[in-house]
């Protein structure tokens, strides 16, 4: 029998893992007064009982956009690169048109149009907030008509979302005026993330244009806004390439040191590393309002800093820290000796590595390296 390709394989097994978590309900809405139906999908180590929140992502168009989104969700915070988050779709199968109705004459939501916003910033957030563990940072999701109304809540004075990722907007015409002004002027931190296709229709791809050159115009350090255009996908299949990008760029901040940062920004420094690692792990809170604790991989990746720049003064504060995050192992002292060692401390240094001796061993720290250096020091200074 031929073999499937691994990415076909990894794809029906990530699918029967959505088919075990995602869960239906119907939500009966009065200010729509209909019912509809909402897919939701939890993260994989949710427990009802626990303290911990996670971001939210409302799908609109969730009839056909929620496999998508919950599907890139569960996959890259399976892999850390975002944090696991609740993804809710709202079926709009044969409503959209009623859903995002808005005015002629200004371009903001009128009848169905505007019951349809109260549901989704009245009504469904205060449900799913009385029901599940949500957190500060909300993220809404649109494709098309509903790229568009998703804008709409963006216009509020204070907007119940910090992140957007709107797809091939069928913008509204004043939308082209209202959105570059609101994002130039937002006090609080949000991620604005716009793809289209060639493929789109010209009037998409020309509003779209527009609409990118206005929005790079305004300069706002609370807005990080991205946009992506792509040339093979077709309008409908647009979603599968600008889903990842879209949240490989909202929460970059969030993944561990790649080489690339290491490169790039790290070993480039003008200032301490540890420095660096402390704001970026700031601005993890600070976006996401996530305390997100100090990867072992970026504890290593500012250590080979230290070295590399043999700035070994900064390894007294990067202890400190380790020994915080990760106290029953041995890499604060590890990194405590190191400073005394090239400080001019050495029996300061050969004590502090037989201390971390009795420790755990941790990311590839180990109790032989910390007494080889021990056992160095009393070499060369007859201790």
């Amino acid at each position: 029998m031929k073999k499937l390709p691994l990415c076909i394989v990894l794809l029906f097994i990530s699918l029967q893992t959505l088919n075990a978590q995602a869960k239906y309900e119907n939500f009966q809405s009065q200010k729509m007064g209909e019912e509809r139906q909402l897919k939701i999908l939890l993260p994989r180590n949710y427990e009802a009982n626990s303290d911990k929140a996670y971001p939210l992502f409302v799908v609109l168009d969730g009839d056909y956009l929620f496999e998508a989104v919950s599907g890139n969700v569960d996959f890259l915070s399976y892999w850390e690169e975002m944090p696991e988050a609740i993804v809710v779709g709202i079926n709009q199968y044969g409503k959209r048109y009623d859903d995002c109705m808005y005015s002629a004459q200004n371009g903001l939501p009128i009848e169905s149009g505007a019951n349809f916003f109260e549901f989704v910033g009245g009504e469904l957030l205060t449900y799913l907030e009385r029901n599940y563990r949500i957190g500060n940072f909300k993220v809404i999701v649109g494709q098309s008509d509903t790229a568009n109304f998703i804008n709409y809540f963006l216009l509020k004075p204070d907007p119940i979302f910090q992140g957007y990722i709107a797809m091939s907007p069928e913008l509204a015409p004043q939308m082209i005026d209202y959105l570059p002004q609101r994002l130039g002027s937002v006090e609080k931190n949000t991620f604005y993330c716009l793809a289209d296709t060639a493929l789109d229709t010209k009037s998409i791809k020309d509003m779209v244009s527009a609409l990118d050159s206005d929005i790079k115009a305004k300069e706002n350090e609370k807005v990080q806004y991205n946009f992506n255009s792509f040339e093979s996908p077709s309008h409908y299949a647009l979603p599968a390439q600008a889903l990842p990008k879209a949240l490989e760029f909202m929460f970059k901040v969030f993944q561990p040191i790649s080489k690339q940062e290491y490169q790039d920004k790290i070993l480039k420094l003008e200032g301490s590393p540890v420095t660096y690692l402390k704001e970026k792990y700031q601005a993890i809170k600070d976006y996401y309002g996530i305390d997100k604790p100090i990867l072992v991989n970026d504890f290593k990746a500012i250590a080979a800093a230290i070295e590399k720049n043999e700035l070994f003064e900064a390894y007294e504060e990067l202890g400190k820290m380790a020994n915080k995050a990760y106290p029953d192992t041995l890499m604060g002292l590890y990194y405590i000796g190191r400073f005394y060692e090239e400080t001019g401390e050495p029996k300061k240094a050969m004590r502090t590595f037989e201390s971390a001796y009795a420790l755990d061993e941790i990311g590839g720290i180990t109790k032989d390296m910390a007494m080889d250096r021990a056992d160095a020091i009393k070499a060369d200074f007859g201790y």
